[in-house]
């Protein structure tokens, strides 16, 4: 039977080729996540273990510039105290920040959060280990600093070039000393480095004197147990000490997590591939088998047994599985280097390293493949195995029976119902309900693949007096095939509605937030500018003083954040600048007024109001971060604000309680609003600093609606695969059509059907096979997404279900155009047909 089956697939290799198309796509997509995330593992595990080779003990504090009851650093004497300890070899103290370098153009070069600054601390030998220089030397002097070759690179800068480098402060201009090379995971993130001399780097991120981190090294042969345990009673209150190993460790772990996610994530996207790549290769063998009834007949006549027909098919579809299992592992390895190779090109420096293929990879290739195959092929194996000799023999095409086509549709209906009745109730549960919603949507979806091939004929007769009107004989022969075998059309079309309905479903749910989103931003905020930090952090006090000089402003206000408690209980407030807030920022007052703010007085949002049982005109007590204490009263309950804090205060009541104000953005209104000169007058006044970020008011809705757009286009890529093998399968189903109709067309040329017309009938047909399974689809992903929105509608203020018409007339669109390219091939096939051989064959 091995043989036998060996010999079907050679002898029908043209008629399998899409099916080894369609699992070769799916086993790419799984080895290739799988090499490709075993090889971002390795590289960044090895580049975190070597940046760990030289440290025996890492001492790590939580000393804060900014808080001034945070514990303190490691002081130059401790350091010096670890140092004189038996087995150091070296105790280097760290120190750093943020620190943004101006390209020629005055712009940061970094992405902002990985723009980093420290500290250069040389030893005896004047060179500071975890720095390897190319050019020039450390820094040795106020004025000096060294940058990473990357970055020296991007700013075309050499040694001896004067640099422009923002910190927390304003800009100032530094020598170029040195440019070096380093294993940061920073730089290796896209962005910078800076290297000052230490007292500079003391100064401008902790405190002179005091040191964040310490690295130790070992002398040879001593033991970093033994140096932990003696490192440990040197060490400032709230510091910790670890070996070096075991952070590399953790930090082992820590990547490994990391990847974990990404790496389910597009194993998920694989799997919905395979999953629609099932139907391809189920329809691929159901044709096969009932074009091949005589033959499996005539072996059931001379003495195989049902289960040897069984076992032939299902050994068919072993051999074509194990065949695409090993091109799609070779084209998954292409797929790795590829992803590996377009995240360095998108900005994402990935650390040099070997492509790791493991043995896991190399198994789940060849298991999924050569599974999925069988498993696809299992029943139309099985029905081969059923059909006895004499049926056989006398009828090409066995029918279904009404039993078991009454029992589909029955089992149909009732997966159906059960899935939308689970959609509804998970949608009508709020928050809590995505998890009956996903249960509903399995149901839903499988019950809608069963019961396609039922609805496949009211849906075409409602289109064939308009193919008919429109195209004539060829027109009413689509309609008339695209029905002929509703359980083929339903297994075509199903491919395509699982893709469309995860699409539309992913549309409807994006717009729909996206759109509430953007209307959070243009119902709240009023303001025509937002300058804030480019890596997030806090503004410094001397950015609002220059801010208020500006030329053109007419408000301004800071959002300086502080949690406070307020009656018992600790809330975020914001300190805000009085009379100018309400210019900045859409603030609706339940009672009261805002401008109660002016007189040292409170504003609270409804929801903290109602839940504190306070009203405009109460009194209540509040504790400070310093720890003083006050009494204010409430001069207004307002409805809430998405982009200020609970409570809205004074920005000079808090003042008085920070010595490091935490200022998150600075908010400005300009005379004449959004202008070049405006916002050069911004910059300006900021002295050209290129770690200030200042958006303008499309700038802030695109912020904060941006990431539903970027989540979007990720998802719509991701799922590429899976319509690639639908319109395959469309692709598959046509040519196998037209292979088993032959004598039909010939007998169509003969009375007179011409080639033109014959090729419109097959592209009608794939057109209407398309149409219809991106109508279920669009239907299906429509309803998902309304539920899932329904779960969300909660925590999204001013959600409002928005269906994405032009979206969904794309899709539709599309989907008549992969009609029309899938029947290319076939209908060119079915038109240079020989009439006369047509007509001869079986």
């Amino acid at each position: 039977m091995f043989r036998t089956a060996l010999r079907n697939v050679l002898a029908h290799k043209a008629r399998l080729l899409m099916t080894v198309l369609a699992v070769m796509l799916g086993v790419a997509f799984v080895s290739g996540t799988l090499v490709f995330t075993d090889t971002l593992g390795n590289a960044f595990r090895n580049q975190s273990a070597k940046s760990y080779d030289d440290i025996a003990v890492a001492v790590t504090t939580r000393a804060d510039q900014r808080d001034p009851k945070a514990p303190g650093g490691v002081t130059t004497a401790g350091l010096a105290k670890i140092q004189g300890l038996d087995g150091v070899d070296t105790a280097t103290g760290r120190v750093n920040g943020f620190a943004g370098v101006a390209d020629p153009d005055g712009k940061l070069i970094g992405n902002g959060w990985s723009n980093t600054g420290a500290n250069f601390f040389p030893g005896k030998d004047g060179k500071d280990a975890a720095y390897t220089f190319v050019d020039g030397k450390g820094p040795d002097a106020a004025d000096r600093i060294a940058l990473d070759e990357q970055t020296a690179k991007k700013g075309e800068y050499k040694v001896g070039d004067r640099v422009r480098v923002a910190t927390n402060g304003p800009v100032k201009e530094y020598t170029l000393a040195g440019v070096f090379t380093t294993e940061d995971g920073a730089v290796n993130a896209g962005g910078s480095l800076v290297l000052f001399e230490t007292p500079v780097a003391q100064k401008l991120y902790l405190r002179p004197g005091e040191f964040m981190n310490v690295d130790i090294s070992a002398a040879s042969g001593a033991s970093a147990d033994k140096l932990l345990a003696e490192v440990k009673p040197l060490l400032p209150k709230g510091a910790d000490a670890r070996t070096g190993q075991d952070l590399a460790d953790e930090q082992a772990k820590s990547i490994e997590d990391g990847l974990s996610s990404l790496n389910t994530m597009l194993l998920a996207f694989a799997a919905i591939a395979l999953f629609v790549g099932i139907f391809l290769i189920a329809n691929t063998f159901t044709m096969l088998v009932a074009q091949r009834t005589k033959e499996l007949a005539l072996m059931r006549a001379v003495g195989a047994s049902r289960r040897q027909v069984k076992r032939s098919v299902l050994l068919e579809a072993a051999v074509v599985g194990a065949l695409a299992s090993v091109i799609g592992f070779v084209l998954g390895l292409g797929l790795a280097v590829g992803l590996r190779s377009a995240m360095s090109l998108t900005g994402g420096k990935i650390p040099a390293g070997p492509l790791v293929v493991s043995p896991t990879a190399v198994v789940a290739a060849l298991v999924v493949g050569v599974l999925i195959t069988v498993l696809a092929a299992w029943l139309p194996a099985r029905r081969a195995a059923k059909i006895p000799p004499v049926a056989a023999m006398n009828s090409v095409h066995a029918t279904a029976t009404v039993k078991s086509l009454v029992l589909r549709n029955s089992i149909g209906g009732f997966l159906t119902a059960l899935g939308g009745v689970g959609i509804v109730a998970g949608a009508a549960m709020g928050s809590d309900g995505r998890t009956a919603i996903g249960a509903g949507a399995f149901f839903a979806l499988i019950g809608v693949i069963v019961l396609i091939p039922l609805l496949s004929r009211p849906v075409v007769a409602l289109v064939r007096p308009l193919l008919k009107k429109l195209f004539g004989v060829s027109g009413k022969l689509a309609a008339q095939n695209a029905v002929r075998n509703p359980r083929r059309t339903g297994a075509t079309a199903s491919a395509l509605a699982i893709g469309l309905t995860l699409v539309t479903g992913i549309s409807v749910l994006g717009v729909t937030l996206g759109q509430a989103v953007d209307r959070m931003t243009t119902d709240n905020v009023k303001a025509d500018y937002m300058v804030s930090m480019a890596n997030g952090d806090t503004l410094d006090p001397s950015a609002l003083a220059a801010l208020e000089k500006a030329d053109g402003v007419e408000a301004i206000t800071p959002h300086q954040y502080a949690w406070p408690e307020f009656g018992g209980e600790h809330l975020p407030a914001s300190g805000v600048a009085p009379g100018d807030v309400s210019e900045l920022f859409a603030i609706k007052t339940v009672s009261g007024s805002i401008d109660s703010l002016r007189d040292g007085e409170i504003a609270v949002a409804e929801k903290a109001a109602k839940s504190n049982g306070w009203k405009t005109g109460d009194t209540i007590p509040v504790v400070y971060e310093d720890d003083k204490k006050e009494k204010l009263k409430i001069g207004a309950v307002y409805e809430g604000n998405e982009f200020l804090s609970t409570v809205l205060m004074s920005k000079d009541i808090l003042n008085r309680h920070a010595d490091h104000p935490y200022i998150r953005e600075v908010w400005l209104k300009m005379d004449g609003g959004e202008s070049a000169a405006n916002e050069k007058a911004v910059i300006k006044a900021l002295g050209d600093n290129p770690a200030m970020s200042i958006i303008d008011r499309q700038g802030i809705r695109d912020m904060f609606g941006g990431f539903v757009n970027t989540a979007l286009n990720i998802m719509y890529g991701l799922l590429a695969m899976a319509l690639i093998i639908a319109v395959l399968g469309v692709v598959n189903t046509l040519a196998m059509s037209v292979f088993e109709r032959q004598q039909e067309i010939g007998m169509l040329r003969a009375i007179g059907l011409d080639r033109r017309r014959v090729k419109r009938m097959i592209r009608l047909e794939a057109v209407v096979i398309s149409l219809f399974g991106a109508v279920i689809g669009v239907a299906l992903g429509t309803f998902l997404g309304w539920a899932i929105g329904q779960t969300l509608k909660s925590s999204v203020p001013g959600y409002a279900l928005v269906v994405p018409w032009d979206r969904i007339g794309i899709f539709l669109v599309l989907a008549g155009l992969v009609g029309v390219l899938a029947s290319l091939w076939p209908a060119r096939s079915a038109a240079k047909l020989n009439m006369l051989t047509a007509i001869k064959t079986e």
